[in-house]
C-alpha cells in the first residue's frame, strides 16, 4: 500500500505493518456478508477509532486553547470530529478508492456516501492504533496535523457557526438545500392533564415520515423531532 500523493504529509495514509488490519478497516459489512468465507468488517474498528478521535481531539483542544471554557471546547470538539469533518479527511485520503463494498452498496454509490467514508476513517484510526501495539503516540502524531489544518482553515468560523444553530434551523436549511423541500411538524398526540401534558411531534418531508420527538411543550417536541430527523438523514448519507 503506497501513500496517497498530497502536497504535505498531513493527508497521507499511515503505514501499516499488518496489512490485514488495513484491509479490515476498509471492509464494509455489505462486502463481508457477500463472501463465502467468514470475513472481518470494520464496525468494531470504527467504534475504537471513534473513541480514540474523541479523546485526542479533546486533549488537543485542552492543550491549544488554554483559556477557553468547557462549553466552547465542547463545541469545537463536536465540530472537529463530526461527520462533516471526518468525511473531509476521508476525501483528502481518497479512502473511496480503498473501500470494499458489497455489490448493492457499490451500485448505490456507497463509495461516495459521507457516512460510510466517515466510518472508514474512524475504522482506519482504530486499526492503526492496534497496528502500533496500542501505543497512542503514533496515532496522536498522525491526527494532530489534521486537527491543526482544520483550525488554520478560513472555513473554521463557518463550521463553528453551524454548531451554534438549533436543530430546527439546521434541519430546515439542510432539507431546503439538499432535498428542495421544507420540513413539516405534525402533532401526533398530546396526552395527560393540562399541567403535565406530553406532546408527540413527527417531521414529515414531502409527505414521508421521518423522526419523532416528545416533550412537555410543542416546541420541545419539535426540537426533539428535528434532532431525530437529522440523525436519520445522517444515516442516509446527507451532510447537514
Amino acid at each position: 500500500m503506497s501513500d496517497v500523493e498530497e502536497p504535505t504529509m498531513t493527508f497521507s495514509l499511515p503505514t501499516f505493518n499488518d496489512s490485514t488490519l488495513w484491509q479490515q478497516a476498509m471492509t464494509h459489512k455489505s462486502f463481508a456478508n457477500e463472501q463465502s468465507a467468514p470475513t472481518e468488517h470494520n464496525e468494531r474498528l470504527e467504534f475504537l477509532g471513534d473513541a480514540i478521535l474523541t479523546f485526542l481531539s479533546g486533549e488537543y483542544l485542552y492543550t491549544h486553547f488554554p483559556h477557553e471554557p468547557e462549553g466552547e471546547l465542547t463545541r469545537k470538539r463536536a465540530m472537529l470530529v463530526d461527520q462533516v469533518q471526518l468525511h473531509h479527511f476521508a476525501q483528502k485520503l481518497h479512502l473511496d478508492k480503498w473501500l470494499r463494498l458489497g455489490k448493492g452498496a457499490k451500485k448505490e454509490g456507497g463509495s461516495q456516501n459521507a457516512r460510510l467514508l466517515c466510518s472508514a476513517f474512524e475504522a482506519m484510526i482504530g486499526a492503526y492504533y492496534l497496528d502500533v501495539d496500542q501505543d497512542v503516540q503514533p496515532v496522536r502524531d498522525y491526527v494532530i496535523p489534521m486537527f491543526k489544518r482544520v483550525f488554520e482553515s478560513v472555513e473554521i468560523e463557518q463550521a463553528l457557526e453551524i454548531g451554534t444553530k438549533d436543530e430546527k434551523t439546521r434541519l430546515q436549511e439542510c432539507v431546503q438545500s439538499k432535498m428542495g423541500s421544507i420540513p413539516e411538524y405534525v402533532e401526533i398526540s398530546s396526552v395527560g392533564p393540562d399541567h403535565a401534558k406530553e406532546f408527540v411531534v413527527e417531521v414529515q418531508i414531502d409527505g414521508k415520515s421521518y423522526g419523532r420527538g416528545a416533550g412537555a411543550s410543542k416546541r420541545k417536541a419539535q426540537k426533539m423531532a428535528a434532532k431525530a430527523t437529522l440523525e436519520m438523514l445522517k444515516e442516509l448519507g446527507y451532510i447537514c
